[in-house]
Order: C-alpha cells, then structure tokens, then sequence
C-alpha cells in the first residue's frame, strides 16, 4: 500500500514537471515569435523611413561619425559669435583674447622689458608706443611688427618707422619724424604743415608762430621750393607776412606794412631781384603804395594808396591852375 503510493505520488510528480517544461517550451516560442514580429515591423519601418527620406539614409551611409555633433557645435560657437557681433561686443570680446594670450605669453617670459627708439626727436616714448598700440600687457611674443609700424606711419609726424623684435624681451622702434615747415591757411582753417606738404596738426600752439605762412589751395606742396627762392632776398623775406598762392598758378607776396606784390607765373627769382632792387635805390616798398604788379614781364605797375593818390591829384591841380596863370 505504501509502495504503491509512493508510485502514484512519483508519477504525478514527473507529470508536473512535463507539463512546466511544456509550458516553458510553449512560452518560449511564443515570447521567440513576439520578437520575430517586432524585429520584423522596426525593419519594415526603417525601410520605409530610408524610402521616404533618401537623403537622411545616404547621409547617415556616407557621412563620418559623430558629424552631427560637430556641426551643432558650431551651429552653437556661431550663434554665440552672431550674439557678440550684434550686440556690439566684438572689440571686447577680440581685447579680451589678445590680454589672455598676452598675459600667458609674458608669464612664460616674453614680457618686452625694454625698449629703444632712435630717431625720435619731437614725439616722446609714451606717444610712439601709445601710437602703435603696445602697452604694458603687450607681449613680444604676439606683438604684430607690421601692425606696429602701419599705425605709426599712419600719423603725419612720423613719415616713417622700423619694428624689430629682439627675444625674449627687447623691442627697437626706428622712426623719422617730419619737421613742421610752415603754417598753411585754406578755407578759413589755419594749420601746420611739414615740408612735404603733410598736414602734422591744426595751428594752435603758439611755439608755430614764427613759422611762415601761406594762403591758398595747392601752397602747401609748392610752399617748398617758393620758400627756398625767397629766401634768396633776405629783405623781401624779412618784409613778407604772407604768401598766397593765386589760382594754382603763380604767388602774391602780402608785406607786413599791408602792400601787395603780384609776382609773374614764370621768371619769380628775376622779378624778385629786381623787386629787391628798386627797394635798394628808391626805396619802393617804403612809399606811399598799396600794390606792386610785376605780372607782366616789361613792365611794372604801381598803385598808389588812397591820400598818395589824393595828394597826386591836388599837385596836378595845382600845376595845371599855375600854368594856366602863367599863360594869362
């Protein structure tokens, strides 16, 4: 009796576990099946996707890995870049890199620790460095020589300058300075020019005033060479306020007692020669006048101020009213 249900109770268990083993066979398949189909629809709509979007699928076929990243970030870096530029921030922004990688280069000691400028005369050392832009962050590693000098030039005093750079520290800055020549007066505006006709500054500092002046367009380039020939006739130089260049043509001298010389376009040395001449013997440019025209070459022509001529017509009155007695 106990074998026998021992038995029966053996066998309902291996019935059990047949049936456990079938069902985990049966969930299998079908857990097999369930996987099948939806590996079978995500192809089914990637392959619709590829059809539907053949650009998507060839860029993702032939285009390297990880470009989208890259190409977000620079949609990012260009975004930031556009938000600097419209918001007005650029030159901060461009100063800010420079000082950065100035400050880097002279901690790893390409910091310019002395400076030589042969040449300067008028300009102080302060002014030629402030004029090219370096500063105390500058480094000599980043320090743009052809910037440098472009910014120099670019004053009229300076007509022309030398960059070296000498590592680790040391930069040589060669100018050559104009010199102020004359003052040059054009549409009201009075100014101080050198002798190549360079504008260096407007007239307003009183150590220009003994500086010669000329009027008119055109005087500053040709003040060179009349001032070289005027200088030949020390008593008409000495005598001249002014020089006034008429019609791009030809020069009035104004003297400083108000007379008026209307020199000829041709032949200049010859008429003030002979200008300094009749000054010399009869005393010309101390009479009596207001205006001397020597624009044609044989002859001169002198007219007198307003009493001389006054006083020339009395005379001639009288002369005449005498004769006129006389012959009664």
């Amino acid at each position: 009796m106990d074998g026998g249900g021992r038995l029966a109770r053996s066998m309902r268990r291996q019935g059990l576990l047949s049936d456990l083993r079938a069902a985990a066979r049966g969930a299998g398949i079908l857990l097999r099946e369930r996987w099948e189909r939806s590996r079978r629809a995500r192809r089914a709509r990637k392959l619709e996707r590829y059809s539907n979007h053949r650009v998507i699928a060839w860029l993702e076929k032939y285009l390297p890995a990880r470009l989208g990243v890259v190409v977000t970030t620079l949609v990012l870096l260009g975004s930031v870049a556009l938000g600097v530029v419209k918001g007005g921030h650029l030159e901060e922004a461009i100063t800010g890199f420079n000082d950065a990688r100035n400050a880097v280069a002279n901690l790893a000691g390409f910091r310019i620790t002395s400076v030589s400028m042969p040449g300067r005369k008028q300009l102080t050392q302060d002014e030629v460095l402030a004029l090219g832009g370096v500063t105390g962050r500058s480094s000599l590693l980043f320090l743009d020589a052809t910037t440098v000098r472009d910014r120099l030039i670019a004053n009229p005093w300076i007509a022309d300058a030398t960059v070296l750079k000498l590592y680790p520290g040391h930069l040589t800055i060669e100018i050559t300075e104009r010199t102020a020549f004359a003052r040059w007066q054009y549409q009201g505006r009075l100014s101080v020019i050198a002798d190549d006709g360079a504008v260096l500054e407007p007239y307003v500092a009183r150590h220009f005033a003994a500086l010669p002046l000329v009027v008119g367009k055109g005087a500053e380039t040709q003040a060179k060479d009349f001032l070289a020939l005027l200088a030949r006739y020390p008593e008409i130089r000495s005598a001249t306020l002014a020089a006034v260049y008429v019609g791009e043509r030809r020069w009035n001298l104004r003297l400083k007692s108000g007379l008026d010389i209307r020199l000829p376009e041709h032949d200049v040395g010859k008429a003030l020669a002979t200008l300094t001449k009749l000054d010399t013997e009869e005393r010309l440019l101390s009479r009596d006048i207001v205006a001397v025209d020597m624009r044609l070459p044989d002859r001169l022509t002198v007219r007198l101020s307003e009493d001389a001529a006054k006083a020339r017509e009395e005379l001639f009155k009288d002369k005449k009213t005498k004769k006129k007695a006389g012959d009664a």
